[in-house]
């Protein structure tokens, strides 16, 4: 399952040095001038999963294999943005193929780090960007609709009308100066809201950036970000940039020694990666033998035969059963064949909602 999140926020917030310490690498320039990042960077980043080296401890398993987010870190946006200013609407399409958005504040103070605005106020800053999203959702729909509108009244075509409703819809939220993702769509309109590739629609998670002292529990700024993303039902998460990206350089036993130093007892980064994860409404499950110990990505409420059309549609389409264990007994009973001696594996079929955790063998027939 390939994710997308992407990194957006103004210039000289933080998010190319972000994105460096979540990729371990410097792909991306981090340089204190507006637009350093000129193409978008992407970056594969696994998914913090420690019960995978238990499994994997375990079963004896040659090679780990976690799940991935694919992060893609976005030029600065400006005020302007969605009518072309900096560097404008490209950016903006690169935003659309993603499956959520890191919106990056400024909660540090730093006269060496000019900002865009000439100020610190993160708030501000959030309400710029949005603001621009709208914009161009908006542009966007005002220039589909009235062809759409033409095609719904003229033609009789079920499928234009039911884009025309969620078009309205939609716009009805964009005009009162709400993003698109406030809007309640029915869970069978789901497949063709997405389609509208509204970049307001896109999961939001709010990422403070942070001084080095402030990295533990955050400042004033992030607690003004905190209650606004309480307010949007959205998540916030706390990090210093500039913290990660040397934590990132680090070996295990050095990154533990830094972090213990610091007060922490993990990386932000880690954070902010599950909370992408779970934003987008994600869970793993695992399949372990000798040869490797990997974790699968899936959406909260998949079936069995969803989670092996993961591995390969075929697994799906001729899905028998799954010989599934919860991950605590095989931890607890020693690996399957303990599990399997305890009763605690199961033969579940096709109706079987996968529950977090669970260990896989799948069994099928094409």
């Amino acid at each position: 399952m390939a994710l997308k999140v992407a990194i957006v926020g103004l210039p000289n917030v933080g998010k190319s040095t972000l994105f460096n310490a979540l990729t371990q690498t410097a792909a991306a320039q981090a340089a204190n001038y507006p637009f350093c990042t000129i193409e978008p960077n992407t970056g594969d980043v696994a998914v913090p999963e420690p019960r995978l080296d238990a499994l994997a401890k375990i079963a004896g398993s040659k090679e780990i294999i976690p799940a991935r987010i694919t992060f893609v870190d976005i030029a600065g946006l400006v005020r302007g943005a969605s009518k072309g200013e900096g560097l404008g609407n490209q950016f903006l399409a690169n935003i659309r193929d993603c499956d959520a958005v890191a919106f990056v504040a400024r909660c540090f103070e730093d006269d060496d780090i000019t900002h865009v605005e000439g100020r610190i106020d993160p708030l501000s800053d959030l309400e710029i960007i949005e603001m621009e999203l709208m914009l161009a959702d908006l542009e966007s729909l005002e220039k589909r609709l009235p062809a759409i509108e033409k095609k719904a009244k003229t033609g009789g075509d079920k499928d234009a009308a039911n884009t025309l409703r969620l078009i309205n819809l939609a716009l009805a939220q964009l005009r009162e100066g709400r993003p698109a993702r406030s809007a309640k769509v029915d869970p069978d309109d789901e497949k063709a809201w997405h389609m509208l590739q509204l970049l307001t629609s896109l999961p939001a998670l709010y990422v403070c950036n942070v001084e080095e002292g402030s990295a533990d529990k955050g400042n004033k700024y992030s607690d003004l970000v905190a209650e606004r993303a309480a307010k949007d039902n959205a998540k916030a998460v706390v990090i210093s940039a500039q913290i990660e990206s040397e934590i990132a350089l680090l070996d295990a036993d050095e990154r533990a020694e830094f972090l213990e130093t610091l007060g922490l007892e993990e990386p932000g980064l880690n954070r902010l990666i599950r909370e992408a994860y779970n934003l987008l409404g994600l869970q793993t499950y695992f399949t372990v033998g000798p040869k490797e110990a990997r974790a699968w990505t899936i959406h909260v409420g998949d079936t069995g035969p969803q989670a092996a059309g993961v591995i390969h549609t075929d697994f799906e389409k001729g899905y028998i059963r799954a010989e599934t264990i919860a991950f605590d007994d095989f931890v607890k009973l020693g690996g399957e064949s303990g599990a399997k001696e305890a009763g605690k594996m199961r033969a579940e079929g096709k109706d079987y909602v996968v529950k977090d955790g669970d260990v896989m063998h799948f069994r099928f027939n094409v």
